[in-house]
């Protein structure tokens, strides 16, 4: 059994913010315990802050290909200004950059089927400036991969998911990329 944080501990919630908030806290926690214990156990403050120095360190390494605050919004912009057509070439060119044989859909729902190692993935990209995605662009997709039989299933959009779509998301494994993930699978790809 894989252990898992719950989503809202503070543990949980420092590990999804910078590296640098829990390497504070740290630094924080450890002054202040250095300064309120006894002269004979002033040497141990410092390590009260242990615990938020490796999460600053699991964070760090989580965040090092992460992109910036400026990079997120540039490739909103050139997204939201981009034509299907070079969406499409730039996602299949940073696929197969990422060791995936590309297949072009034959359209709605599926636009790739990526196949690596013998493992099979359906992705929609196509509503990726849509505002909100609902749960019919997702039943959609799990009806495509359930037809191939595909392990994976993937969809690409901007916008935010709606309140039942997100469950629906998590419940079938769907995979959602949005702007931080687009931004990081395209790498400096962005379609013009």
């Amino acid at each position: 059994m894989a252990f898992t944080l719950p989503k809202n501990s503070l543990f949980a919630v420092l590990l999804r913010s910078r590296w640098w908030v829990s390497l504070s806290v740290g630094v924080v926690l450890g002054v202040v315990a250095t300064a309120l214990l006894p002269d004979a156990y002033r040497g141990v403050g410092p390590l009260t802050g242990a615990p938020f120095f490796v999460i600053a360190a699991l964070a760090a390494w989580r965040q090092r290909h992460a992109p910036s605050d400026a990079e997120l919004a540039r490739t909103q912009e050139s997204l939201t200004r981009a034509a299907w057509p070079a969406f499409a070439d730039a996602l299949q060119a940073a696929f197969e950059r990422d060791g995936w044989q590309v297949e072009r859909g034959t359209g709605e729902p599926v636009d790739f089927v990526l196949e690596r190692k013998g493992r099979q993935m359906v992705v929609a990209a196509r509503r990726w400036k849509s505002a909100r995605v609902g749960l019919e662009a997702l039943r959609a997709l799990q009806a495509a991969r359930e037809a191939r039989e595909a392990p994976d299933a993937l969809l690409i959009a901007l916008g935010e998911l709606t309140d039942t779509a997100r469950p629906y998301a998590a419940q079938h494994r769907i995979a959602v990329w949005q702007a931080s993930e687009i931004a990081q699978a395209l790498r400096g790809r962005l379609p013009v």
